[in-house]
């Protein structure tokens, strides 16, 4: 006796993919059902995977949270234009407009949709970054500005407002100095956990004995202001009857450290020069006072050592 095949029941489709196959829907099997036509503008059945008592999440981030953003400082200084601090200058000076309206607040927060002009001109974020390595000479100092007229590294380089150093070396201290407009870069590689490698060629006053070298590289003693000493890698270079010349390492780069501490264990710094920063060397020969942009290669080390994207 044969069997015969049942046909499958079709299932049934929602209205929705329906209406696009209406023109093929005739006959009897059509009867009692909305035409295509009206079924437009009702709203779309609810399907196992919808929530049928919560409402559907709003998707627009600015919406759903206003009080997220950038602070107004932060992203005027990633447009390029100057530091943080001159930013905030700027808004109580009035200078700012955000979407048309003058704002003097200078924890506003700017959101994606914002449109923000600077002395009636809109700006946006810079799509691009400066990395720069200069040979520091001795005698200048790290910053914008100085009350007594001493020779600022600005007064060499040729760089936006916004460019600013990586850490600072103290007027006295000569060698590689890096600058970027970075920011990120800058909070990254600063940051006392990263335990960067500095690398000094440091001269000091008279012979370096061997239980000093021994009490440098173990550290922990008092060098003034609460702070104790770091443990160092120390290298003996050369020695003659009045100085000694010695290649240090220290990974924090705290303020006057490296002079602090060798004060403290006897020996007075006679010139200090920083010849490395991180992965970054001072080549041989390059004139001091001069400056260079960092290759590509360069740069993907920095974002290499603090985990960053090119």
């Amino acid at each position: 006796m044969k069997q015969t095949k049942q046909k499958k029941k079709p299932t049934r489709q929602p209205d929705q993919n329906r209406s696009s196959r209406g023109a093929k829907i005739t006959g009897s099997g059509n009867k009692g059902r909305a035409k295509p036509s009206e079924t437009r503008g009702k709203a779309r059945p609810q399907g196992k995977y919808q929530n049928k008592t919560k409402p559907a999440k709003i998707l627009d981030p600015v919406a759903a949270n206003p009080k997220t953003g950038e602070r107004i400082n932060k992203f005027l200084a990633r447009c390029g234009l100057c530091s943080r601090r001159e930013a905030d200058r700027w808004v109580e000076a009035g200078r700012v407009t955000v979407n048309s309206e003058i704002s003097k607040e200078p924890g506003l927060l700017i959101q994606p949709r914002d449109i923000v002009c600077v002395d009636g001109k809109p700006v946006s974020v810079q799509e691009s970054f400066t990395y720069i390595l200069y040979n520091k000479p001795m005698g200048q100092l790290c910053t914008r500005r100085d009350d007594k007229g001493r020779a600022l590294i600005y007064d060499t380089l040729e760089v936006a407002p916004n460019v600013q150093s990586v850490g600072r070396l103290d007027m006295d201290t000569e060698g590689l100095l890096l600058l970027t407009d970075d920011g990120a870069l800058t909070r990254a590689l600063t940051h006392p956990g990263a335990k960067l490698p500095r690398e000094y060629r440091v001269r000091v006053g008279g012979q370096v004995s061997m239980e000093t070298l021994e009490k440098l590289r173990r550290g922990g003693f008092d060098i003034g202001d609460g702070d104790k000493s770091d443990s160092w890698e120390v290298t003996v270079n050369s020695e003659t009857r009045g100085h000694t010349w010695l290649t240090v390492i220290i990974t924090r780069g705290r303020y006057r450290e490296v002079r602090r501490t060798l004060e403290t264990v006897g020996h007075a710094v006679r010139r200090l020069i920083r010849t490395r920063f991180g992965p970054i060397r001072l080549e041989e020969g390059m004139p001091r006072g001069s400056y260079r942009t960092l290759n590509r290669a360069e740069v993907r080390k920095l974002l290499d050592r603090t985990n960053m994207d090119l």
